[in-house]
């Protein structure tokens, strides 16, 4: 248990911030519903009560994704974290089937007058506003924190959007599903002042349909990269890096096999580099530790297995074209 509650404190602090803003911003909403029965309440209760089970469930796996490899599992945990999310996304896209429906059956089905309780309603939908921008901040300068941003303020908006493909899977789903709570609030109240004051009463329900699908986004979009993580995903970046590190040594001739392997938030590095065959195993093993020591202090990478063969004076890597950052 104590190993348990030591790794949390090891998990994604964006995440934990996250879930315990929505969860405060679910139980607000849940009463506004109850005293205004309005459809555009119902489905921002919907869509804060799913992000905050998400994220959850991506704190806890955040967490335990970065617990020691053991005998059983020598590759570590890192794609703990990919599996959880895809557990998770599955009551999102519930929740967001409901509220899809809820939005759906408000559609055919218009009251005929407009809901009461606007100011309840507006204070509500807008302190929920108002937090969630504050966690999509949060979520933000955790994007620049792991990529290495010094942007700040409204340029940090802009180059998070640009930045978001190489932050921390768990952070990616943080800012997709804040910016979506955001602009769902702010859909919310503008459907609710369209059906106040106009006799267009199926703009609550159009709103839900919208925040729905906006869930359906995220879904579709978090379930593509964790479903590649899961599996072992490629990280180009990264190996564009290594290879350079590799080509700038002296005594590497050659890069016969170069895979950089994302597992969570960890690097799982294989290489295979061509020497000159008259090396002593001294020497090889001196060019080894002086590769190694050079990839483990870049950020991510948990293990690096480095393999020898003679040169066959043929190049077989190719560089890329664009150096790496």
């Amino acid at each position: 248990m104590a190993t348990f509650f030591g790794l949390l404190k090891r998990g994604n602090k964006s995440a934990l911030a996250a879930a315990l803003v929505n969860t405060l911003i679910a139980i607000i909403k849940f009463i506004g519903y109850l005293l205004t029965g309005n459809v555009a309440m119902f489905a921002e209760m919907m869509h804060t009560t799913g992000d905050a089970a998400n994220q959850y469930f991506v704190y806890i796996g955040s967490a335990l994704s970065k617990k020691a490899p053991t005998k059983r599992f020598p590759n570590g945990f890192g794609r703990l974290v990919n599996l959880v999310l895809l557990a998770a996304i599955l009551v999102v896209a519930i929740l967001a089937y409901e509220t899809v429906r809820e939005g759906y059956l408000h559609l055919i089905h218009p009251p005929g007058e407009a809901t009461s309780g606007l100011w309840i309603i507006l204070t509500v939908l807008g302190i929920g506003v108002v937090l969630e921008i504050g966690v999509l901040y949060k979520a933000m300068t955790e994007i620049a924190h792991e990529t290495g941003l010094k942007a700040r303020g409204i340029p940090l908006f802009f180059q998070s959007f640009t930045n978001l493909g190489r932050a921390k899977p768990a952070t990616k789903l943080v800012f997709l599903e804040d910016l979506v709570a955001t602009l769902g609030g702010i859909v919310a109240i503008i459907a609710v002042l369209i059906s106040y004051y106009t006799p267009f009463h199926q703009a609550e329900g159009i709103a839900s349909i919208l925040i729905g699908l906006m869930m359906f986004y995220v879904v579709g979009n978090v379930f593509m990269q964790n479903a590649a993580g899961a599996l072992g995903e490629i990280d180009e970046e990264m190996t564009a890096k290594i290879a350079a590190i590799l080509l700038a040594d002296s005594e590497v001739r050659d890069i016969e096999k170069l895979e950089v392997i994302k597992e969570g938030d960890h690097y799982h590095v294989e290489i295979e580099v061509e020497v000159d065959p008259t090396l002593t195993i001294a020497q090889a093993d001196d060019i080894k530790d002086r590769l190694e020591l050079q990839i483990r202090v870049l950020k991510g990478v948990s293990d690096v297995t480095i393999a020898f063969d003679e040169d066959d004076n043929i190049r077989h890597y190719q560089p890329p074209a664009t150096p790496p950052e």
